[in-house]
């Protein structure tokens, strides 16, 4: 299998509810030699034109609607022209950021994407925001799960368009039933894998974030 997985981190700022915070974001690259798929364009689109290094861009998908997930996508889309894939109901989240530009497509539940001889399968994981969906690639033991999932718990759900309980449930349902060797590529930070996480949701729960 030629597909390969690559991380690109930028840096800049994540605004909601009148607060802005530093943040440092992972782009992950999914592809091979020739072609590969962009999830999440945050902050800066020159490093990640930098990794993609002239291959074709498939595809660029916004795991949710936050601006420091998608503040680069209009960048990434005028050089690529690649789609752009976002789930509509982070729309509110999106037009928060751009009023002259359109996803391409809807992000939906069970939605495939192909890149380099390997599917990825959309798992809409609503709790962050409504809209917030990981990507799934079995050949590849992997899923990129943008805020909803991190190395130590569930995203961060104290701030408008989020519900803890929410978060949960689809950690519980959508998530924590894949494989426990699938390894987890965040939004922010480290890797981890669904087996290393699964044993403390109960924990999460009773501490209620």
């Amino acid at each position: 299998m030629s597909a390969r997985i690559e991380r690109v981190v930028t840096t800049g700022t994540f605004s909601l509810d009148g607060g802005t915070w530093d943040v440092e974001n992972n782009v992950w690259l999914v592809g091979d030699d020739h072609e590969v798929l962009v999830i999440d364009a945050a902050h800066d689109a020159a490093p990640i034109l930098d990794a993609v290094q002239g291959r074709a861009v498939t595809a660029i998908v916004c795991t949710h609607g936050h601006n420091d997930h998608i503040t680069a996508a209009g960048a990434l889309w005028e050089a690529t022209k690649a789609p752009l894939w976002l789930h509509p109901a982070d729309r509110m989240l999106w037009d928060m950021v751009y009023t002259d530009l359109e996803p391409s497509g809807e992000l939906l539940d069970g939605q495939r994407f192909e890149v380099a001889g390997v599917e990825l399968r959309a798992l809409h994981t609503p709790g962050h925001s409504p809209g917030s969906t990981c990507l799934y690639a079995p050949e590849l033991t992997a899923v990129f799960t943008g805020d909803t999932l991190f190395a130590g718990g569930p995203g961060a759900t104290g701030r408008s368009y989020s519900d803890f309980d929410t978060i949960i449930a689809s950690i519980r349902d959508r998530l924590f039933t894949l494989p426990v060797e699938t390894v987890v590529h965040t939004g922010h930070g480290e890797t981890t894998t669904i087996g290393s996480e699964l044993p403390h949701l109960h924990e999460w729960i009773a501490r209620g974030w």
